[in-house]
């Protein structure tokens, strides 16, 4: 009996590393995929550079003007949503937008009153997914940004709407303003 139970536990420990390395994988691969979307941006703007930060690569486009974000400060933005399946987005990995020229490019126009109007938050991880709040601190007004991060800084383990368990993420962000105050 005394052996029966130190297999389990033995067993038990075994399962858990084995689910633990698993997840470690996923990350580490959805982190390969990050650095060639990444790369593939960088080629694509004159000027256009990444910063790194908890996680989250934020890819500036465009820089905009003024003051950078700053934790508790007031972000106004629209953006597009997708899952990174492979080293590029698409309509088909869209997962949502505030903008509708993106939603009617995709094949998505949704109705209602409010659906495409900008967004307004705190920059908190209340508003934000950890992945998302630690790339939008250091944005600009009238910039243009990619933010990624893979599922560890997303929702990790939980499908939220459409969005899959474990799904690295990328927003495209056009800030419209910032506050600090």
């Amino acid at each position: 009996m005394k052996h029966t139970a130190t297999y389990i536990l033995l067993a038990t420990a075994l399962i858990t590393a084995c689910g633990k390395q698993a997840i470690e994988n996923t990350w580490a691969a959805q982190e390969t995929k990050i650095e060639s979307f990444v790369n593939a941006r960088l080629g694509e703007a004159e000027g256009a550079y990444a910063v790194y930060n908890g996680g989250s690569v934020r890819v500036t486009m465009s820089p905009g003007q003024g003051d950078s974000l700053k934790r508790g400060g007031l972000v106004s933005f629209y953006y597009a949503g997708y899952t990174l399946t492979g080293t590029s987005v698409s309509s088909s990995n869209l997962f949502w937008t505030n903008s509708q020229e993106i939603a009617t490019a995709a094949g998505r126009e949704i109705t209602g009153t409010d659906t495409y109007t900008i967004e307004t938050l705190p920059l908190d991880n209340d508003s934000f997914s950890e992945g998302l709040a630690n790339g939008m601190e250091g944005v600009r007004a009238g910039g243009e940004y990619y933010i990624l991060f893979s599922g560890k800084y997303g929702f990790g383990k939980r499908a939220v709407g459409t969005i899959s368990a474990k799904s690295a993420l990328v927003y495209h962000i056009w800030v419209e303003s910032i506050s600090n105050e």
